[in-house]
């Protein structure tokens, strides 16, 4: 086995066990959530959440509370961890050839382009709810690398590595998704202040600057105006990663010589196990004491999940069935059929993102309930579908 080989295994081994055992803090500390939702501690939970803290950052938000200190703040975090992760595929990693792009940007397309034709075939005839229509789009890769570690060597690396890509992909489309949809009252000011932060990362790569420091406090500066302009702060997370700078080290992707390594190598623990966790804490709990089952045939709720159970692995498996058909590209590491599609059910679980669009979607609490509804059980029925699949019923090619 080449030095090339090993450093990639080695790199989606390390990669998968962070994101395997975060997938199972953040389903802990989901579960946490809707039990402390449905308990005498809700009001609590709920008290503390929305504490003011200060201080206000920007006039339309008001002083900063916990909620969106996590939301707005700590998940930025997350954000700049995905930019990193799809800077570095793109450059150095699975990405980086043509070839390797097709399959992943055709299945992400058609997994969020059919959950968003079924959640508007539900709701389209609600301008209310039509805004939501991006709530089902994106995967969860936390989540359904949980699921498959469950599952050890009955998924092959080749396929664990697909959804990785595909995620990290669906990912790039629902950032831009956020920036595009979901801003509102832009301050033009703010965002040209935006555009001279991200010039003067550009020219420390020029200059080769490679102290991660300069770009860190920049970055911060560019949150700070993102969130003052009217576009979502997390977005800002992504546009700073695109200029880190990398070394391509197809040999060493770790090579501490690179700083978008570094930096990827040291967020991704406190994103797994911090951010991601108190996000699924905060954004996770709903109360079911005034809902019932009758919830259950709530259109919104009915659009969600049928968006993340039904629209994603129908529009995924079509997108892929023709695209291997028409000689475009190949089954990953020539799995069966039936992985495939157990891998691609696992697709269906959009928790994280799915929540985060929701909140952005809609300012009713009671519509925000029922998009979690729809979140939890479309996960669900997914994961637990994707497993069964994976579990008992598919076969190795």
């Amino acid at each position: 086995m080449s030095k090339r080989s090993r450093g990639v295994g080695s790199t989606l081994r390390d990669f998968l066990h962070d994101e395997a055992a975060g997938g199972i803090v953040l389903i802990a500390a989901a579960a946490l959530a809707m039990v402390g939702a449905n308990s005498p501690l809700a009001g609590a939970c709920d008290h503390l959440l929305h504490l003011k803290t200060g201080p206000v950052l920007a006039s339309a938000l008001g002083p900063m509370t916990v909620h969106l200190w996590i939301n707005d703040a700590a998940m930025a975090a997350f954000f700049l961890l995905v930019g990193l992760e799809i800077k570095r595929e793109l450059v150095d990693g699975e990405l980086s050839r043509p070839s390797d792009r097709t399959l992943p940007v055709i299945a992400a397309a058609a997994g969020m382009l059919a959950p968003a034709i079924v959640y508007l075939g539900v709701n389209a005839h609600d301008p209310t709810l039509a805004r939501g229509w991006a709530i089902p789009a994106a995967t969860d890769i936390a989540f359904a690398v949980g699921v498959m570690a469950l599952l050890g060597r009955r998924v092959p690396a080749a396929l664990k590595l697909f959804l990785t890509t595909v995620a990290i992909v669906d990912d790039m489309g629902a950032v831009a998704i956020i920036a595009i949809a979901y801003s509102h009252g832009l301050n033009l000011l703010a965002l040209g202040g935006a555009a001279v932060v991200l010039a003067a990362m550009a020219a420390m790569n020029r200059l080769g600057v490679k102290h991660l420091a300069p770009y860190l406090i920049a970055a911060g500066l560019l949150w700070w105006l993102v969130l003052v302009s009217g576009v979502h702060a997390t977005v800002a997370g992504v546009l700073a990663a695109l200029f880190i700078p990398i070394r391509p080290s197809p040999g060493a992707p770790d090579s501490v010589e690179s700083p978008l390594h570094r930096l990827e190598h040291a967020l991704s623990p406190w994103v797994a196990f911090a951010v991601l966790p108190l996000f699924g804490f905060a954004n996770a709990g709903v109360s079911l004491g005034g809902l019932g089952w009758g919830v259950l045939a709530d259109p919104l709720v009915i659009a969600v999940a049928a968006g993340l159970f039904v629209g994603k692995q129908a529009g995924m498996l079509a997108a892929v069935a023709a695209a291997v058909k028409l000689g475009w590209a190949e089954r990953p590491g020539r799995a069966s059929w039936t992985q495939l599609y157990g891998v691609l059910l696992l697709a269906g679980i959009g928790f994280t993102m799915s929540l985060f669009i929701g909140g952005l979607a809609f300012g009713d609490p009671a519509l925000i309930d029922r998009v979690k509804v729809g979140v939890l059980a479309g996960s669900i029925l997914s994961g637990l579908s994707g497993y069964v699949v994976l579990r008992w019923i598919a076969r190795p090619a």
